[in-house]
C-alpha cells in the first residue's frame, strides 16, 4: 500500500495526482503543479523537471495522462489517500523554503545546490543522492543567500578567490578582467584565512596571558610594599616611642605628635615624614 502511495503521489504537492501529466523524462505531476513550476521558469526560457532537473527548450506541451487518471480514480475508490513522507519539515520562522514545493504545503529546505542554484526539502533532495547526473553537484546547508555566491557578470558560481583584488570571482572572470592575477580556489583561501585567524587568536591569547601574569606580579608587589610599609611604620613608632620615653625623663621632653604630623598629611607625605623621623630617632638614640 505504501509503495502505491509513493508511486501515484505528485512529488511537488505530495498529494495523490490530480489531472496527472507525464514529462518527457518519465516523471508524473499534477497538471496544476508542473504548470506553476514552469511558469516560474518563463523568464529564463529553460524548463526543467523538478525531480531529475532534465531541461527542455521550448516549454513542452503537457497532455493529460488518461491511463494515470483512471488508475488514480480507482485507487481513490478503494480508500487510498496520500500519506505524507516521514519526518516532514514544515516552515518555521527564518527557515529557507524548498524551491520545488508549490501551493500552501511548502516545506523547509534542508540543503541548497550550488550547481542548480536551488534549495530542496528532504523529498525533492533525493534525486541529488540517487541520480548520477547530480553526483558532482555541491550541496551545502540550506541558505537564502544563494545569489550572493553567484557572479553578477557571468551567472557562474564564485569558486575562485583573487588575492590581487581580494574578492571572490568565477572561472570566467579568471580568463577575463582578472587574467594574470594571483588566484586560488575559494576553498583554499578559506582554509588559509582560517589558519591565519587561528594564529592571530593564539597570539592574542598569549598576550592576554602575559598581561595577566604581569598584573598578578604587580599585585604581589603592591601587597609586598604594603606589608613593608606597615612593618616600617611599626618599627618607626617603636623607635619614636622609645626615644620619647627617654626624652620625657630628660630635661627637655619632646612630644611625638609634632614629629609625625597631623592626619591631614597624605600617605606619601606621612611615609616621608616617618622616614626622616626614623633616621632622626635612630641617630639621636645612637648619640645618646
Amino acid at each position: 500500500m505504501a509503495e502505491n502511495q509513493e508511486l501515484f503521489c505528485c512529488s511537488i504537492c505530495l498529494d495523490l495526482l490530480k489531472d496527472p501529466v507525464t514529462t518527457a523524462c518519465g516523471h508524473s505531476y499534477c497538471m496544476g503543479c508542473i504548470k506553476e513550476s514552469w511558469d516560474q521558469d518563463d523568464l529564463k526560457g529553460v524548463y526543467s523537471c523538478p525531480q531529475c532537473r532534465q531541461t527542455f527548450i521550448p516549454r513542452p506541451v503537457l497532455n493529460r495522462s488518461t491511463v494515470l487518471t483512471e488508475v488514480v480514480k480507482k485507487l481513490k475508490k478503494t480508500g487510498l489517500q496520500a500519506a505524507p513522507p516521514q519526518a516532514l519539515c514544515y516552515l518555521g520562522p527564518g527557515d529557507v523554503v524548498c524551491d520545488v514545493c508549490t501551493g500552501t504545503r511548502k516545506q523547509k529546505a534542508l540543503m541548497s545546490c550550488l550547481a542548480c542554484l536551488a534549495s530542496y526539502c528532504e523529498t525533492h533532495l533525493q534525486p541529488h543522492y540517487e541520480s548520477p547526473a547530480f553526483k558532482k553537484h555541491k550541496l551545502v546547508k540550506a541558505t537564502a543567500q544563494l545569489q550572493e555566491k553567484i557572479c553578477s557578470h557571468h551567472d557562474k558560481l564564485l569558486e575562485v578567490y583573487c588575492r590581487t583584488d581580494q574578492q571572490c570571482i568565477c572561472l570566467l572572470c579568471v580568463m577575463d578582467e582578472h587574467k594574470g592575477h594571483d588566484t586560488v580556489s575559494a576553498e583554499a583561501e578559506r582554509t588559509e584565512k582560517q589558519r591565519q585567524l587561528g594564529m592571530s587568536q593564539q597570539k592574542v591569547q598569549q598576550r592576554f596571558q602575559e598581561r595577566e601574569k604581569e598584573l598578578k606580579e604587580l599585585q604581589q608587589t603592591v601587597e609586598s610594599l604594603k606589608v613593608s610599609i606597615v612593618d616600617q611604620r611599626r618599627h618607626t613608632i617603636s623607635l619614636l616611642s622609645s626615644s620619647q620615653r627617654e626624652r620625657e625623663r630628660g630635661p627637655y621632653p619632646i612630644p611625638l605628635t609634632p614629629l609625625l604630623g597631623t592626619g591631614c598629611l597624605d600617605p606619601f607625605q606621612r611615609i616621608d615624614r616617618l622616614v626622616h623621623v626614623t633616621d632622626w630617632a635612630a641617630s639621636s638614640h645612637y648619640h645618646e
